[in-house]
């Protein structure tokens, strides 16, 4: 399902909070005016003399190496068009975000109040000192061509036009893939090319460099095929005038081609034109954000079809994130002076090369997928792989020192690869992994507490990102009228309400089925079917009868009475004998998985051994794998105390009963985190090797207040608490969360009942 995006839902995320997408933040310490002195005057003037004897010192001493300018003009950005520079800023923040997030790179935006050719470049030119490289982004044809030659002959540093290169490089990378499927020479093909902006010439004149014939290209624009016999043509599209006169139409130009590339406009392709090309067609329709033919109708017509297209709710993504990242990667990390051809080349095959190596498991699980293998549905490496950094980036690099255009060598590339995996951490990627998981298999999810506008604001996000499909259970003329008030359209969502009359043949149900559950345990059946007008109750009994697939709810209630309904009805898994709560605490370092957080107010050695086996559990199933500490104010014995011992004891279980887990305690938690620090003092724990990833606490009280110091700490977003333990996926969000915490427990909330459905759990 494709993501459905709001006005107003684009607007609040742009503009609350910190304005924008970006910040700058400081790399060195400036708490005290030593710091500030040697951050400002007079301390900076000694980088300033030595920078100016020699300029390379720049490097050295400024953040210039891994600074990109995200450069435009606004006059084609997007789909938009010719906006102008300011209006265009948003989009090239969002670019500087991507450029951060997928290869750690900092970026300052530039809009450049400069139409014709000589302005722009001159400012450019002027501004470039500050930056390792620059990439410009959204400038109109024909200018564009241009404006980066020039730029590329007057400039020293790492210089391309994404728009123009990077649909190129990642096109090219599915085509070499797709030809080597249906056995097809390149240097043979028909190829039809509908488009004749920066993009469509450049993917062309890539085509061209991997051996394709331009006399077996056939290229239209608006107003038809390009021809010689044409007037109107600038020198670019001159270049791939045909002198073939009996094709007029872009029907004319299917019959019999082996390629069709698409960067034009959704729709103009249909079934009878996908029919009339050769054997084993190869379609590229990258029209955004409606392709030339729609996904379902190109498979339609030709079961022999290779079909790519700019979507990621289809296979074979064309996305320029798998290539400009780390194109600038590799250029930035050996001070190339440029890039090149054979740079972008370098990336071509690195990006096919690795659509044929085995795919990790996380990027499977990821996509709900039980196995990814190179084939006609998978000839481009999904955006979210892990590996593109540390196979395109060095490919680059190599390529940059090859072709004689790189100021640094490199010359241990493994150790270049292990800095490469390290740079990013795995902050944001956790997230994107469990998202993407999730929108595999759609869920139901019932959400209690529907009477709140936050509430209804996550269940549109989830239902418009196709995460979830939501049910709100509340007063149906109150929640139409939250809706009204908030601007939220949740079309045609169910709404129960478990108190109106029209509910009480199922509320009676339920209650008959709550009075099995808990007569011996002092439950009287009026009692029983009472308890269903209670909407915890009545949405935790949806989830156990298969009529919902998961709850959230906590929003508005206190801890106790929300968890309460889901251990009366739904109860624990089988061999569980308790439930814990779990807080996934993100940040630049990675995610850390904290717990007992919010049920087990002060665990025995025996609750602690299953605290930990829960978390372990909950861990591995996102695909990580789990480095526990059992934590304590001790170390391995430095103490004898009642809760120092009970931490140890818990350790003995575990190492006895569970030797497949790493684990280790009691330790201080400076120590769990720091495995320098372990290695030094404590060489024969498990933990000196790397640090904890997995932190067990010795008591609520200490787990609570750690997740929430660290949460409004700031730079550590957590998600949760995640319920471990219980036979269906109930989860209990944070009394006045936000949107944005309770869309990421709903996220995690489809994931867990999908695990537990798949393993049997509701049987």
């Amino acid at each position: 399902m494709a993501t459905k995006i709001k006005k107003q839902d684009a607007l609040d995320y742009h503009s609350q909070g910190r304005p924008g997408k970006i910040e700058v933040i400081p790399t060195k310490p400036y708490n005290s005016q030593r710091d500030l002195s040697l951050a400002y005057s007079p301390g900076v003037a000694e980088p300033c003399l030595e920078i100016e004897k020699n300029p390379d010192d720049a490097y050295k001493y400024t953040a210039k190496g891994n600074l990109v300018a995200v450069i435009s003009n606004g006059t084609a950005v997007l789909g938009l068009g010719n906006i102008g520079p300011l209006a265009s800023k948003p989009v090239m923040e969002g670019k500087g975000l991507l450029f951060k997030i997928f290869a750690d790179i900092d970026v300052f935006d530039i809009e450049v109040d400069a139409v014709d050719v000589d302005s722009f470049v001159n400012t450019v030119k002027a501004i470039a000192p500050t930056f390792g490289g620059i990439n410009l982004e959204d400038i109109k044809a024909p200018e564009c061509f241009e404006i980066e030659r020039r730029l590329k002959e007057e400039l020293d540093i790492p210089l391309m036009h994404d728009d123009q290169h990077g649909t190129a490089i990642i096109s090219a990378a599915g085509l070499l893939n797709a030809l080597e499927l249906v056995n097809k020479k390149i240097n043979k093909i028909k190829i039809v090319v509908n488009g004749a902006g920066a993009s469509a010439i450049s993917c062309t004149k890539l085509y061209l460099a991997l051996g394709a014939k331009k006399e077996n290209i056939i290229m239209l624009d608006s107003k038809g095929v390009i021809s010689v016999d044409r007037k109107d043509l600038d020198d670019q599209k001159k270049y791939f005038a045909t002198k073939i006169k009996n094709i007029k139409t872009l029907k004319d130009a299917f019959k019999g081609a082996d390629v069709f590339l698409g960067l034009s406009k959704g729709n103009v392709v249909n079934k009878a034109m996908i029919q009339s090309m050769a054997k084993d067609p190869i379609v590229f329709a990258l029209a955004n954000p409606d392709p030339e033919i729609t996904y379902h109708e190109a498979i339609a017509a030709r079961k022999d079809i290779i079909l790519a297209t700019g979507r990621s709710d289809f296979p074979n993504q064309v996305n320029n994130v798998l290539g400009f990242p780390f194109i600038f990667r590799g250029a930035l990390d050996v001070r190339a002076s440029g890039i090149n051809e054979a740079m972008k080349l370098a990336a071509v095959k690195a990006i096919a090369e690795l659509a044929k190596e085995p795919v990790p498991e996380a990027v499977t699980l990821a996509y709900n997928e039980k196995s990814m293998a190179f084939g006609r549905d998978y000839i481009i490496p999904k955006p979210i792989d892990p590996r593109l950094i540390y196979t395109v980036a060095p490919a680059v690099a190599k390529a940059a020192i090859d072709s004689g255009i790189a100021r640094l060598k490199i010359t241990d590339w493994e150790g270049y690869k292990t800095e490469l995996m390290n740079r990013l951490g795995l902050d944001s990627k956790l997230m994107r992994y469990i998202t993407i998981r999730a929108k595999q298999k759609l869920m139901k999810v019932v959400f209690a507490e529907a009477d709140n506008h936050k509430i209804l604001k996550a269940a549109q996000q989830v239902r418009d990102e196709g995460i979830a499909i939501p049910v709100l259970l509340g007063n149906k003329e109150k929640i139409n009228a939250l809706m009204l008030q908030n601007n939220i359209d949740l079309g045609d969502t169910v709404i129960i309400d478990p108190r109106n009359k029209e509910q009480d043949v199922k509320r009676n149900e339920y209650g008959d089925l709550f009075f099995k559950k808990r007569k011996r345990k002092g439950c009287t059946l009026p009692e029983a079917r009472k308890a269903m007008r209670e909407r915890n109750y009545f949405g935790a009994m949806m989830v156990e009868t298969g009529e919902a697939d998961a709850l959230i709810s906590g929003v508005t209630r206190k801890y106790p009475d929300t968890i309460r309904p889901a251990l009366q009805i739904i109860g624990t898994q089988k061999g569980v004998n308790r439930v814990a709560g779990m807080y996934i605490m993100v940040n630049k370092k990675g995610p850390y998985f904290i717990a007992d957080t919010t049920v087990t107010i002060n665990p025995t050695a025996q609750d602690l051994v299953d605290i930990t086996l829960l978390t372990a559990t909950a861990v591995q199933q996102l695909n990580i794998i789990p480095r526990i500490a059992l934590l304590s104010y001790s170390n391995f014995g430095s103490v004898n105390s009642e809760e120092s011992n009970k931490v140890r004891e818990a350790v003995s279980i575990l190492h006895e009963e569970h030797p497949e887990l790493i684990v280790d305690g009691e330790i201080q938690a400076n120590f769990a985190l720091n495995s320098e620090m372990t290695k030094e003092q404590f060489p024969f724990s498990e933990l000196a090797k790397a640090p904890a990833n997995t932190l067990i606490f010795p008591n609520l009280s200490s787990g609570n207040i750690a997740y929430k110091m660290l949460q409004e700490m700031g730079s550590t977003e957590a998600i949760g608490p995640v319920l471990l333990g219980l036979r269906k996926s109930v989860h209990i969000v944070q009394l006045g969360s936000s949107v944005r915490e309770i869309v990421n427990m709903v996220t995690i909330a489809v994931v867990d009942a999908q695990v537990k459905q798949s393993a049997g759990e509701d049987i």
